[in-house]
């Protein structure tokens, strides 16, 4: 099993993971070219593709869907809300009715030899999800896009080999930049997006003695650099209530405008 950022940011966000016989992505913001390139760089091609899961219906999250839906006639997974919101958007062009394939915010699924476990979120859209994907006994969740983490995501992050989490913003850079109030307000708030501190805090309630790497994701270009959500988040481990240091795992961060390292189990 296999875990590949194709890219993770504010501009745009495409995760692949995949087994030796199935392959998903979850989310589609970037072009088409670009998810392609990526899909390359793992040896595969769009026909490969078994599923998209979508986690909400911002650009950011959708923007090269409708190019591979039609170009591959790739199923989508999304929960009812948010392929509504979709289909309100009017920005990807026609999509197939039948490619859609409703699911539930707690009801696990397979896809093939992947059972898919969504969960929701808090989010300002019309029904965010995250996944957590497991094959056999190998575990990975990418958790982005939440203002907040409640007891329930704790629990559905717990055991995992891989976590892609949110690292949105440093809260000083987002205070004293040059956003408007009201969006500073809406990034910050309960259906915005995780700080750096706060996904620290939240790691040192998943971390667990089998836990294989930590990816961090979904970082604001105005609001966070690379080197600055790393640090926190290990300073936030160092200083929190668990009994692990920062370099017991290996902590990276999702490029923005790069495939990132794969990462196999």
């Amino acid at each position: 099993m296999r875990m590949c950022s194709i890219a993770s940011g504010s501009s745009g966000n495409c995760i692949y993971i995949g087994s030796e016989n199935h392959h998903i992505l979850i989310d589609a913001g970037i072009s088409g070219k670009r998810v392609e390139a990526g899909l390359r760089s793992l040896d595969l091609s769009g026909e490969d593709l078994d599923g998209i899961l979508i986690t909400h219906e911002h650009s950011d999250h959708i923007r090269g869907l409708g190019v591979l839906a039609r170009k591959y006639q790739v199923p989508i997974y999304a929960t009812p809300g948010t392929i509504g919101a979709i289909e309100e958007t009017g920005g990807l062009g026609r999509l197939d009715e039948e490619l859609f394939v409703r699911i539930q915010g707690n009801a696990p699924f397979f896809i093939g030899d992947l059972e898919i476990s969504p969960f929701p979120v808090s989010h300002d859209a019309a029904e965010p999800t995250a996944y957590r994907v497991s094959c056999g006994e190998r575990r990975m969740a990418v958790a982005t896009d939440l203002g907040i983490y409640t007891e329930d995501i704790v629990e559905r992050l717990q055991d995992l080999d891989v976590l892609l989490l949110e690292a949105n913003h440093d809260i000083h850079m987002l205070e004293v930049g040059g956003y408007p109030y009201y969006l500073k307000r809406r990034i910050a708030g309960d259906r915005g997006h995780l700080s750096n501190e706060a996904a620290g805090k939240l790691l040192c309630r998943v971390l667990h003695d089998k836990m294989k790497a930590v990816v961090l994701g979904h970082l604001s270009k105005e609001n966070n650099y690379a080197e600055l959500a790393r640090e926190t988040v290990r300073l936030e481990i160092q200083l929190g209530d668990t009994p692990y240091q920062p370099g017991d795992f290996p902590i990276s961060v999702a490029s923005r405008d790069e495939i990132s390292p794969c990462i196999e189990i």
